[in-house]
């Protein structure tokens, strides 16, 4: 039997690889789960209740692109947050942005650029699905470093004309997993003029723009409106899974330009999932509600701050701007972390399985990915342990 190739060098994903590593080995204590961005914090306490309600939708298939009274929640947010004014054309409600990010680039990537094969651009390190929507639609990945050297976030501009006039796509974390740096409006305006100036379209990965420590992150819907830049130059996707503590529900949405909005809804109509009516509902709530979203950022700030204490003076810790990781510095990633969890139990992430190796070299190898999504006492235990285990002894 013939399959595809085009999948074929895929690395093993992230957490599959961190079970090889550690697992045959025992744990040096109590298991403390730091690895994916799970979050911890207590769901809305409407949650339930708005379910038990909404029981007999289970029976009902659900509109594709996302209930009237949902598209509605979704714009007023979109308008309280970014000061911008979408109509319902110009979102559909996802199955997380997971979903969204990869079947976006299914609607909208071209078969060619210029007559030849199309670029998909990514940072490096990187969420993995950006890597797999490329390489479905046989464009041509194009990992662009993301370290402390450009702020965490990739220099697109500095790449040759050739690449960036093949681009067709350009995907962009921001507040940023896994190093929590934050685009700026004026990253954002030269993105988007970028983006004009070589003909492709922005894919903003925004879904930790609610985690942040006090300043919110800037959108890009915002800096295109405030720019005048074409509706259709940029997508925003964005989750409840981060911003309200409801990864399971599988509830998101992307907006943008109605005509990218059309195609990406096309596609749905003949290939997506639709979100069952209880989730819809449950989301048009969560939407509409910011009261439980500052409680549970109020969590992290704390949890912000305690990282910055115990890690304060160590040499190359730099505190995230926002989103719930922390991004440390280790001579290699997966010894750190085989390290850590021989001798102490603590689980994280090495940053080398998050990029990809570029001329020999991998942005992420000489991290480790901590995530801050346990309670604030676990969370201080797992991260004294790791401090004490990698770094030496606090002062």
């Amino acid at each position: 039997m013939a399959f595809p190739e085009r999948f074929s060098n895929l690395p093993e994903y992230a957490f599959p690889r961190l079970r090889a590593l550690l697992d045959s080995h025992p744990s040096g204590g109590t298991p403390i789960a730091m690895t994916i961005g799970e979050p911890r914090h207590a769901m809305p306490d409407f949650v339930g209740p708005i379910l038990a309600e909404n029981l007999n939708g289970f029976a009902i298939y659900p509109p594709n692109d996302g209930t009237p009274e949902l598209l509605a929640a979704i714009a007023g947010w979109v308008q309280r947050r970014y000061d911008v004014a979408l109509t319902p054309g110009q979102i559909m409600v996802l199955n997380g942005t997971r979903e969204g990010l990869f079947n976006a680039a299914v609607a909208l990537c071209p078969e060619t650029k210029g007559g030849k094969r199309p670029v998909v651009l990514m940072p490096n390190p990187f969420y993995q699905v950006y890597a797999v929507a490329a390489l479905a639609m046989g464009a041509e990945p194009v990992y662009v470093p993301a370290t402390a050297a450009s702020g965490f976030l990739p220099d697109y501009a500095s790449l040759p004309r050739d690449i960036l006039d093949r681009t067709a796509i350009a995907y962009l974390c921001s507040p940023a997993n896994p190093q929590g740096a934050v685009a700026s409006s004026d990253y954002w305006a030269d993105l988007l003029a970028l983006a004009e100036k070589h003909d492709f379209q922005i894919f903003a990965d925004e879904c930790y723009a609610e985690v942040y420590r006090d300043t919110p992150p800037p959108g890009v819907l915002a800096v295109a409106k405030a720019t005048g830049a074409d509706p259709e130059r940029a997508l925003t996707f964005h989750s409840l899974s981060k911003r309200s503590n409801l990864p399971g529900l599988r509830s998101g949405f992307v907006a943008g330009g109605p005509q990218s909005i059309t195609r990406i809804r096309q596609l749905r109509a003949f290939a997506g999932a639709p979100l069952p009516l209880p989730i819809q509902k449950v989301s048009e709530a969560a939407w509409s509600d910011e009261a439980h979203v500052q409680a549970s950022r109020a969590l992290y700030v704390e949890k912000f701050a305690l990282a910055d204490r115990i890690f304060d003076g160590m040499q190359g810790y730099q505190p995230p701007q926002a989103g719930f990781f922390l991004w440390l510095p280790v001579q290699d990633g997966e010894q750190a972390a085989l390290k850590l969890w021989r001798e102490t139990g603590v689980r994280v992430l090495p940053g080398a399985y998050l990029s990809r190796d570029v001329a020999g070299e991998n942005p992420g190898a000489g991290y480790i990915r901590v995530a801050l999504v346990a309670p604030k006492e676990e969370t201080q235990r797992g991260l004294t342990q790791l401090r004490d285990c990698l770094y030496g002894q606090g002062r």
